[in-house]
């Protein structure tokens, strides 16, 4: 089916062509409300914008359309809801086609191939949209009719069911992962007690796993593709739907929480915490010295690869305050590289220098030939903030009441970049004792890191040693 409809790659630049003027069955009239600007669709009511959604005979949505119409339109109604209105315009066109000579079945056969390749891709895209029987239920009914269209050699209805297996594939997947990262070892585990006294020099820490930071950079890197590639477009659009909008009391009440980004969310700061764990547990500080630097080669291999996430983990770690106050620690660590990392992800001027690294990535992802050179991982949280921002300094809707299609053309071009960056396949192969080391080591609280921090080099102010003694008190009430 999709080789007899070519379609534009996705942003490859915007659709400028004109509606098709079809007919909007409860609205009665034509769809004359669209607005452009310099050929790019910016803004229309929710029916013109749904009417561009469903083809015609001499009409195929853009690709771009596509997906941006079906992941912004969320916002504003529920997807079964929008299952149904494309039901309603279907079944108009389908009678106007409906005429018997051989000329409109051949008609009608071609606009049912259209609409299969519509539901295709509705599917494949945003298999989530089909979670609950409501939209089951409009998918059928609208498959059902496309079947009439073709009853004499059984084509379309073999198409419609083998799309059918593929969702109910995908849903099976996506719930199979909710169930496995349940069990993800949480962000923070208290590990205060077991610090009553020092530990022992022998215990198994990073470097007795891993003493390669490039191996070590390529097992974070395929911990962080594994996350990304469950993080699904409509998971994102959820940092838009959750917030405030003109339609709010419409289609906020049964939105699935998204367990996805929580976990991976989770991900960074068990990373971060990991890290900081691995340093302040460290007895004596020429051991110590090598940890830091290990941990700073680390996180020089993962801005080389790419892996932006588990770099900005790894400083973040190494610069929480029991590990930044290890001063005579940090005397003895050779802190060039560090400083250079540090300036790439320098948070001035809304994290420029960062953004410039990030652009370089994703140009050398574009041209590349191999996995390795496509890897592109952004800082998610900056990633999400991005889209929060987007979101909060443009309204939903204009002053007219016609969505602000431009809005969404931007949120949707950055999560659609972020898609491309998730389909990468892992060039490096799993070493299952370090990832396993890696998701399971025991990390301390800040309590616990700050208790450690303390033993290993003593409170130098007031500030520090009031709060040493607090943590000693807590510690003896706790025995």
């Amino acid at each position: 089916m999709r080789e007899t409809m070519p379609q534009t790659p996705i942003f490859s630049s915007m659709l400028g062509s004109s509606c098709s003027g079809q007919v909007q069955p409860d609205m009665g009239e034509r769809c004359v409300d669209p607005v452009y600007q310099d050929g790019n669709l910016v803004s229309g009511s929710l029916e013109a914008l749904i009417e561009r959604l469903v083809p015609t005979m001499d009409y195929y949505p853009d690709r771009t359309y596509i997906f941006t119409f079906l992941l912004s339109s969320r916002v504003f109604i529920h997807p079964h809801e929008l299952l149904a209105k494309v039901g309603q315009i279907c079944i108009k066109q389908k009678q106007q086609l409906e005429v018997g000579t051989e000329a409109e079945k051949a008609k009608l056969k071609s606009f049912a191939a259209k609409i299969i390749q519509l539901l295709k891709e509705w599917t494949e895209t945003f298999p989530y949209d089909f979670q609950d029987e409501k939209s089951m239920k409009e998918l059928k009914e609208i498959a059902h009719r496309i079947t009439q269209c073709d009853e004499e050699n059984g084509t379309v209805k073999k198409i419609i069911s083998q799309m059918t297996q593929n969702l109910l594939m995908a849903l099976s997947a996506r719930s199979q992962y909710q169930e496995i990262r349940e069990k993800f070892r949480q962000p923070v585990t208290d590990k205060g007690t077991i610090l009553k006294t020092k530990p022992q020099s022998t215990q198994k820490d990073i470097l007795s796993v891993c003493c390669d930071p490039l191996i070590l950079a390529q097992q974070l890197t395929y911990i962080e593709l594994e996350r990304v590639s469950n993080i699904y477009p409509e998971d994102l659009m959820q940092i838009v739907s959750h917030m405030d909008s003109l339609d709010n009391h419409k289609c906020r009440s049964d939105v699935t929480k998204t367990y996805n980004l929580e976990a991976y969310d989770n991900w960074f700061n068990c990373l971060s915490m990991l890290v900081a764990t691995e340093i302040c547990r460290v007895v004596k500080k020429k051991q110590r010295t090598r940890m830091v630097e290990f941990f700073i080669d680390v996180a020089r291999e993962c801005f080389n690869i790419g892996n932006f996430n588990s770099m900005m983990a790894i400083i973040s770690g190494m610069n929480l305050s029991p590990v930044a106050r290890l001063k005579k620690t940090w005397s003895k660590v050779k802190t060039a590289k560090f400083d250079v990392l540090e300036h790439h992800m320098d948070p001035s001027s809304n994290f420029c220098n960062y953004r410039t690294a990030l652009q370089g990535a994703a140009q050398r992802s574009q041209g590349a030939h191999s996995s390795r050179e496509k890897i592109v991982i952004p800082v998610f949280n900056l990633f999400i903030k991005d889209i929060y921002f987007l979101h909060k300094i443009h309204t939903n809707r204009l002053p007219n009441g016609q969505i602000n299609f431009k809005k969404f053309w931007e949120i949707s071009r950055q999560i659609h970049d972020f898609l491309t960056w998730k389909q990468v396949e892992c060039p490096f192969e799993k070493d299952k004792k370090i990832q396993t080391y890696l998701l399971t080591a025991p990390i301390y609280s800040e309590e616990a890191l700050f208790i450690a921090s303390f033993e290993s080099e003593g409170p130098e102010n007031h500030m520090e040693k009031d709060s040493w003694k607090t943590l000693r008190t807590t510690l003896l009430n706790r025995a």
